[in-house]
């Protein structure tokens, strides 16, 4: 038989606010366990709630760069269950009335493009974090992350393939990271996704058995982890090996293969209600105009923008719009000075391998972008040469120097003077006579040696147009 795959996917997205959803404890991740943790995010009966609005504010922009209804009233629910991370014994979630509604985002495939409909977005809060402790056989709670704002983001069954899965997927991580939504930090647990998976016949609407990968934060093991639990289920249905169920799986990448967690759960055994606490909450257009007035440019949008008016090549483009902090970097050096393949170069050639040496990602690249610029200046107006341009690119990063006032006090300006570099090259030419004669006798990959002696000679500080010509005109005398 042919069978495809149908999947549907619910991912979990933590909301760049500063404090927790109900409380003012530190939303930040990094601390130390327990660290941001306050009676009302512990758990504890009897304290008023108070709505953050800022997760608000960031939901309504989820919605819009999605393509979502924003619901005019929005409400909160308590969905009740038992686990030690989750000290009320219950989450505060949207069931009834979920903030956004009827979504779409448009992938591209090898398959060409593909529609993606969203059923809802709903806002609700994180759970703690259990810490597995193999050595001493025990189980430790991390409340840190107990009620941190996040949305849900749900799917309809819409995707057949991994790769659909993994397209839209960065596709959402690029939506929301540059709206601000999230950092999207998928190794950190910002962006987490439930894949629920099923197969089915080809050419029948019957859905098969439905089980749920839960907590999935990597693409590469996401697209793993879909190939083994398809080819699970079709090998069920094809010799009756097992029986499939609706349950909860949990992914070892390391091993690759998924593991049963619990039976999956349905609506009901949740008990759900409305939050008494909490009323209703009104978004009229003046609130979701205000939001979508602040929402910067998309990143496929800029790439349309950085291919066609700016004339960049797509490869370069593609690296620039990965990352929001590497959009508003080549923006502000652009704006002091206007040659935009001269800044992408600077960007991806020389600036990405010094933050990667420092081990520093293109969301934490910090930089004096119009001290970046004038460094690009000065190489550019032949002040200094590329070579120098590179080292002082580095105290700029490192240091945060003044470009032009590290030159001067350095006496790194370029030198073009012919009378001096001829005199460096005659020395050249003396010290390296094998070279020479290689040259001469046609071999031209001696020639970059010879010119990079020339350099040396120099400290580094010639111009390399004008040594390359002089040493050319010398040598082919």
């Amino acid at each position: 038989m042919n069978y495809e795959i149908v999947m549907g996917l619910e991912v979990h997205v933590e909301l760049s606010t500063e404090s927790k959803l109900f409380c003012s404890c530190s939303a930040k991740f990094g601390a130390e366990p327990n660290e941001n943790v306050c009676p009302a995010c512990a758990g504890m009966p009897g304290l008023p709630v108070r709505i953050n609005k800022k997760a608000i504010d960031l939901a309504i922009a989820a919605g819009l760069v999605t393509n979502c209804e924003i619901s005019p009233v929005i409400a909160f629910d308590k969905k009740n269950y038992f686990y030690p991370d989750l000290p009320t014994g219950y989450q505060v979630t949207q069931l009834f009335a979920p903030i956004c509604t009827n979504g779409w985002i448009d992938i591209e495939t090898e398959m060409g493009s593909k529609h993606i409909t969203l059923k809802q977005i709903h806002i609700e809060e994180d759970a703690g974090k259990l810490v597995h402790d193999a050595r001493t056989r025990s189980t430790l709670v991390d409340f840190n992350r107990a009620s941190v704002p996040l949305i849900e983001i749900v799917s309809n069954p819409d995707f057949r393939t991994a790769e659909e899965v993994t397209e839209y997927l960065d596709k959402l991580r690029s939506l929301l990271s540059f709206a601000g939504v999230s950092d999207c930090k998928m190794q950190e647990g910002s962006m987490r996704c439930d894949v629920n998976i099923s197969v089915r016949e080809v050419g029948s609407d019957i859905l098969g058995t439905r089980t749920e990968i839960k907590n999935m934060n990597s693409l590469k093991a996401i697209a793993r982890a879909i190939e083994y639990e398809s080819q699970r289920h079709i090998n069920a249905l094809e010799t009756g090996c097992e029986e499939l169920v609706q349950e909860t799986r949990r992914w070892d990448d390391d091993i690759g293969m998924s593991f049963s967690m619990r039976e999956k759960a349905q609506e009901a055994d949740y008990r759900y209600f409305p939050n008494p606490e909490i009323l209703p909450i009104h978004i009229d257009t003046s609130w979701i105009d205000s939001i979508e007035r602040t929402l910067p440019e998309p990143a496929h949008v800029r790439f349309e923008r950085m291919t066609g008016v700016l004339g960049l090549p797509e490869y370069d483009s593609g690296i620039i719009t990965g990352s929001l902090n590497l959009c508003r970097i080549f923006d502000e050096v652009l704006e002091v000075i206007n040659k935009p393949k001269e800044v992408v170069n600077w960007i991806m050639g020389d600036l990405l391998s010094i933050t990667k040496a420092s081990g520093v990602g293109d969301d934490d690249i910090d930089i004096d972008c119009k001290k970046f610029a004038q460094l690009i200046g000065l190489v550019d107006n032949k002040t200094i040469n590329r070579a120098v341009g590179k080292k002082v690119l580095v105290k700029v990063f490192e240091e945060g120097i003044d470009p032009e006032a590290y030159v001067k006090e350095n006496a790194l300006g370029m030198v073009s003077d012919t009378g001096f570099l001829e005199a460096a090259i005659a020395e050249v030419i003396k010290e390296n006579e094998k070279s020479v004669s290689e040259y001469r006798a046609g071999s031209q990959k001696v020639f970059g040696f010879i010119v990079g002696q020339v350099m040396k000679k120099t400290a580094g500080k010639a111009d390399p147009q004008t040594v390359n010509a002089l040493l050319r005109a010398k040598l082919d005398a």
